[in-house]
């Protein structure tokens, strides 16, 4: 019996104006990652878009490119979630220039690898601080905005591993379990002002980046895990997050959506 064929990644659907008249502020939206793919994604559905990063430079790279590709730039504030005053300022640029914030993405978090023997305080703390207390910073700064309004629509991105161990993954699998529970408690508090809170979770999304935090075996047998025999590309992940930011998910609040085709 023949092998299995496995399918190369479809190319991306086309627009069907998903999220038009919406603003949306998308941090760790530089560079090639799930950030940029999901501003590039909420642009094509008629959002207006604010991007943010830590990374001035790359944040001003990625501002040039969504103008060249979609005709227009972005708001671009550059934004350090471990730093309150910096949140605090992006959702107020946000709501300077365009009057309001409807969808907040809370995308910003950070990785890496350590047996928890070897694994230091500040190796745990700086992962718990960018990815757990920055989306808790971000969560707090865009409810501030929304509450008053009686409308919006946050979406954390979590990920599988907050479900399923990994050797070497503790600071980074508490901190995405942390973003989940985070993520109920968010939708409670902010469901009688009509603000719903949801968070997807992938598996594994392709990006150069992944081999500055993980071995090339590593990624190989993660791969392997897959159905479809590869990582998500990023904009499959970034459409997701397009469906729980759109009306399309008008009933959905405190629900982690999983991308992932990912076998025990």
């Amino acid at each position: 019996m023949s092998s299995p064929v496995i399918p190369s990644a479809p190319e991306p659907p086309a627009a069907h104006g998903l999220l038009e008249g919406k603003v949306i502020v998308i941090t760790a939206a530089a560079g090639t990652g799930i950030g940029f793919a999901t501003a590039k994604r909420c642009a094509e559905e008629g959002a207006t878009v604010v991007i943010s990063d830590a990374h001035p430079r790359r944040l001003e790279e990625a501002a040039d490119e969504l103008e060249a590709l979609l005709g227009s730039r972005p708001l671009a504030v550059a934004c350090n979630v471990t730093n309150e005053s910096e949140v605090q300022a992006l959702y107020d640029s946000a709501v300077v220039r365009h009057g309001r914030i409807d969808v907040a993405v809370n995308n910003a978090g950070l990785g890496g690898s350590a047996p928890i023997v070897e694994m230091t305080d500040e190796q745990w703390s700086t992962v718990l601080d960018v990815t757990l207390t920055g989306t808790f910073r971000c969560t707090r700064a865009a409810l501030r905005h929304m509450l008053g309004r009686g409308s919006g629509v946050i979406v954390n991105n979590a990920s599988v591993l907050g479900w399923r161990a990994q050797a070497e993954q503790a600071h980074y699998a508490a901190a995405k379990a942390g973003v989940m529970a985070l993520t109920r408690c968010a939708a409670a508090e902010a469901a009688p002002a009509g603000i719903r809170v949801n968070a997807v979770s992938p598996s594994l999304a392709l990006h150069p980046f992944l081999n500055r935090v993980m071995t090339d075996e590593n990624l190989e047998l993660l791969r392997s895990r897959e159905l479809f025999g590869r990582g998500a590309e990023t904009w499959e992940v970034a459409n997701v997050i397009v469906f729980l930011a759109s009306d399309y998910s008008s009933y959905m609040s405190g629900e982690v959506v999983s991308v992932s085709s990912q076998h025990p």
